[in-house]
């Protein structure tokens, strides 16, 4: 456990930019930062960072929060494993306490998961820089591809011995579980119950996640049997922390210098993003010989909208460069080819060219997409039907790119090019566009019913597990209710001056102030986060430097520090001469309209409940049931009325 003078150790040392950045490519904007969420398909950036109050906020899907928020959300952590992760990145010393044995059955299955793949990634390496076979074996394969020591230790390689039951024995010497070597991937189980190593005498390449934990492996055969072989590597399966659709390999390497160039190489394999690396060339990533997804999409798109497929000149490599490409033009990729010649990979011709020779090349040689799919579909295509097929291909391609000048930009070009009339292409694209938004809005009604049935499902087994007091309050949380929320965090450790009844002057600090005046008519939010967020607030204002703002900024509970950087993170930042800090008087008569208008909402929506109660009750003749509730009726009643008065505004009834 990690005790709070750390944690707060490690809030002291936080940078909100830093700590995002390692995920999102941000661009400077005002006092803030902002960049595509990482959350969800974002096309234009709508994920604000702002340093000056040390929060994220995506103004589109209104995921953000403090830093820990940040990492326990993108990278599925709990809160100590996102501390832990924050005090590694700024060398801040963790103290814990020896967990108790109940302690250590509750530890999360991913981050044990993470842990095994952690020890085997040091396991390979151990074996290839100090075991006999590791070094004549290991090494000198990675020798041949010409790799460096540098570059071998930048990705982490290593080597898995040839006796497949040396790991296993090993792991499971060392206080692992043979539950996660197999959920991991990196054994599997005979049926007499004994353990394998799944990479027994492979050179091992591990993955790294965006964030550098290592998620899977990949291995190599070395051996005579590579001759002949379909499958020279063998990738970890699927598993809680690995789905390869969602994974590219190189990412951790890659991502700085992928935001810093603003453009991305992709490639098909290990070797290729490693020799690029050794040639000097940093941004670049691999996805392994499967189709692109918009998983893999999504991730690349966050720092930056440059791609360049770069594959070999063959066959195999204009089939690679076909695919996925209408997914990448569709989320506003800007998408060139490159081909390289013949006999040639991203392998060999990086160990054969320095990093300007290639840069030069690239330049001169990258083709824009859609002119390389017309080179290729019609290159030699004489038949007209296939030729109309091709046509119909580059048009469909054409029409999933968003930017509507980009569009008309291709559709011009294509006209000049293939000979065909731009108005018929026009025409073509306009149905292609219409076919998709039906597709797509069928499949958005289709999540949509889904999501409902889920929706009803629960509701219907809450209410078959649980029984409600007919006196509960069934409203919706009301804009005055988030308003007056809003104020509470911002402003609820500020101090105001009120009148009481006795006409004596006191001084509150508004959340204080806001808590006692509902308590008085038993009102209370419809929300219980912001019941939570009231009750401590209430708490803690009369504690010496207690501010509000920041302690629920930095809340432990994901759910209130979500809620506060919601509502305390501004879209637009006024420079210093227009920020003008509110006074002690606009707080008080902001907060008590704020109270005033949330009390008048509340009793009328529940008024309206009860009347409808009395209403049903009446006609089932249950007067049981009816007396209480025409008792809190006429309570309502008298808060209405009083209230009204206070208005000016008398009600009689």
């Amino acid at each position: 456990m990690i005790d709070r003078a750390t944690v707060q150790k490690i809030m002291d040392a936080v940078n909100i930019v830093d700590v995002v950045s390692e995920f999102v490519s941000l661009r400077k904007s005002g006092a803030n930062y902002k960049g595509l969420c990482p959350f969800h398909d974002d096309k234009t950036p709508s994920f604000y960072v702002s340093p000056a109050r040390g929060i994220c906020h995506c103004f589109s899907c209104g995921k953000g929060g403090n830093a820990v928020n940040f990492i326990m959300e993108h990278e599925q952590m709990t809160y100590p494993e996102a501390l832990r992760w924050l005090a590694r990145k700024y060398n801040i010393e963790i103290q814990e306490r020896e967990l108790t044995d109940e302690e250590k059955k509750e530890e999360n299955e991913r981050e044990s998961m993470f842990i095994v793949n952690e020890w085997a990634a040091k396991y390979f390496q151990n074996i290839l820089h100090h075991d006999t076979d590791g070094i004549a074996i290991g090494i000198q394969y990675f020798r041949s591809r010409g790799f460096r020591d540098d570059i071998i230790a930048k990705f982490q390689l290593g080597f898995d011995l040839p006796d497949r039951s040396r790991l296993p024995k090993e792991a499971l010497a060392a206080g692992y579980k043979d539950e996660f070597l197999i959920k991991t991937g990196l054994c599997y189980q005979r049926d007499n119950g004994s353990l394998v190593d799944r990479f027994s005498g492979r050179a091992m390449f591990p993955w790294l996640s965006v964030s550098g934990k290592v998620v899977a492996f990949g291995g190599r055969v070395l051996d005579s049997r590579t001759k002949g072989v379909n499958q020279k590597y063998v990738n970890s399966p699927d598993s809680e922390i690995y789905h390869k659709e969602r994974e590219l390999y190189g990412i951790y390497q890659a991502k700085r210098a992928i935001a810093k160039e603003d453009c991305v190489f992709m490639v098909e394999g290990y070797t290729d993003v490693i020799s690029m690396h050794q040639c000097g060339i940093e941004n670049v990533v691999a996805n392994s010989g499967t189709a692109l997804s918009n998983y893999q999409i999504r991730l690349l798109h966050r720092f930056t909208a440059n791609i360049v497929l770069l594959y070999d000149g063959d066959a195999a490599g204009i089939h690679a460069a076909l695919r996925g490409t209408d997914m990448l033009l569709a989320a506003g990729m800007n998408i060139k080819v490159l081909l390289l010649p013949d006999g040639n990979d991203p392998d060999s011709f990086a160990r054969s060219h320095s990093a300007e020779e290639f840069r030069k090349y690239v330049d001169e040689h990258q083709t824009d997409f859609i002119e390389f799919k017309t080179q290729v579909l019609l290159n030699g295509v004489s038949d007209p039907i296939k030729r109309s097929e091709a046509i119909n291909s580059i048009v469909r391609s054409v029409s999933v790119i968003t930017d509507q000048i980009i569009r008309a930009t291709y559709i011009h070009d294509c006209a000049q090019r293939l000979d065909i009339a731009e108005d018929t292409l026009i025409s073509t694209m306009n149905r292609f566009i219409r076919e998709g938004k039906d597709q797509q809005q069928r499949e958005e009604n289709r999540q949509q019913n889904q999501q409902l049935d889920s929706v009803n499902n629960d509701a219907a087994e809450t209410q078959r597990q649980e029984v409600k007091p007919i006196a509960s309050p069934t409203v919706r949380v009301s804009k005055i209710e988030t308003m007056l929320m809003q104020m509470i965090i911002r402003y609820g450790d500020y101090v105001i001056h009120i009148v009481a009844s006795d006409g004596d002057k006191i001084a509150l600090p508004l959340a204080q102030y806001v808590g006692m005046d509902l308590e008085s008519d038993g009102l209370h939010f419809q929300d219980k986060v912001y019941n939570q967020i009231l009750d401590e607030a209430m708490q803690h204002t009369s504690e010496d430097g207690f501010k509000t703002e920041a302690y629920f900024l930095h809340h432990p509970d994901l759910h209130v520090s979500d809620l506060a950087a919601k509502l305390c993170i501004d879209r637009v930042q006024l420079s210093k001469s227009l920020d003008v800090k509110p006074t002690e008087e606009t707080v008080r008569s902001n907060v008590m309209r704020l109270v005033r208008d949330f009390r008048r909402d509340y009793v009328e929506k529940r008024l309206k409940e009860l009347q409808k109660q009395i209403k049903e009750l009446s006609k089932d003749g249950d007067n049981k049931k009816l007396m209480p509730v025409l008792e809190e009726f006429r309570d309502i009643q008298a808060i209405r009325n009083a209230l009204a008065h206070k208005l000016g505004n008398d009600i009689i009834v």
